[in-house]
C-alpha cells in the first residue's frame, strides 16, 4: 500500500512539472514581429518601404490598417471610378514578403480595402472587400504617402472582424535580448518549482516511512 502511494505520488507530481514546464517555455519564445511593411501606388515612384527598427510607430499604424480583416470578405467592392488612388501594401517579414492588400483611403463612402486571394506566403484565404479604417488616408500619409490632409478619426474607424495577427507579432520592439530575459526568468522560476517539488516528496516520503515503521 505504501509503495503504491508513493508511486502515485511521484506519477501525478511529474507529471504536473512536465507540464508546467512545457508551458512556462511555450510561452516564453516570443512570435516574430513583422519587420517592415513596402507601399506601392499612385504618386509614390518607388516603393516605400518601412523598417520596423527605423519606423515602428508608422509599421504598426499601417499593419493595424489591415490586422483585423475576417476570414469573409464581401464579394464585390464599389465601383471602379468610386475607389479613387490604390495603395498596394505587402507586409514583409526580414525581406520576404508574406501579407499583401490593396488600400483605397479616398474611396466614395469611406476608405476600403481589398485582400487578394494570392497571397506572397502561399496562405490559404479568400479575396474579399473590407470597410477600411478612417483614419486610413491619414495613417498613409503621416508614413509618407503623398495624399492630401484630411479631418479624420484618427483612433480608428470601423471594425468586423479578427485580428489575423496576434498583438505580440505587432510590437516591432520586441527584440531578442528580451525575449532571452525572459526565458531566462522562466527557467529560474521553474528551477525553484522542480526543488520546491523535491524537497515536498522526500517530507511525504520521510513521514509515510516514520508511520509504517
Amino acid at each position: 500500500m505504501v509503495r503504491r502511494v508513493r508511486r502515485l505520488l511521484v506519477a501525478t507530481v511529474g507529471a504536473m512539472l512536465v507540464a508546467a514546464l512545457s508551458g512556462s517555455i511555450a510561452q516564453a519564445a516570443p512570435k516574430p514581429a513583422p519587420a517592415g511593411v513596402e507601399i506601392t501606388g499612385e504618386g509614390l515612384a518607388e516603393a516605400l518601404r518601412l523598417r520596423a527598427e527605423n519606423d515602428p510607430e508608422h509599421v504598426t499604424a499601417i499593419i493595424d490598417q489591415v490586422n483585423w480583416f475576417g476570414a469573409t470578405g464581401a464579394p464585390s467592392g464599389p465601383k471602379a471610378a468610386d475607389l479613387g488612388p490604390k495603395y498596394t501594401v505587402v507586409v514583409l517579414a526580414g525581406d520576404e514578403p508574406r501579407q499583401t492588400f490593396d488600400l483605397y483611403p479616398l474611396a466614395k463612402g469611406g476608405p476600403r480595402a481589398f485582400r487578394p486571394a494570392k497571397q506572397p506566403d502561399e496562405r490559404k484565404t479568400r479575396a474579399g472587400w473590407f470597410l477600411g479604417r478612417l483614419n486610413m488616408s491619414e495613417t498613409l500619409r503621416t508614413a509618407g504617402v503623398p495624399l492630401p490632409r484630411q479631418v479624420e478619426t484618427v483612433s480608428g474607424g470601423v471594425g468586423g472582424g479578427e485580428r489575423m495577427l496576434p498583438d505580440e507579432a505587432l510590437d516591432p520592439g520586441r527584440d531578442l535580448d528580451k525575449a532571452v530575459d525572459e526565458l531566462q526568468r522562466l527557467l529560474l522560476l521553474n528551477a525553484g518549482v522542480v526543488v520546491a517539488i523535491t524537497l515536498g516528496l522526500a517530507g511525504i516520503a520521510l513521514l509515510i516511512r516514520r508511520r509504517t515503521r
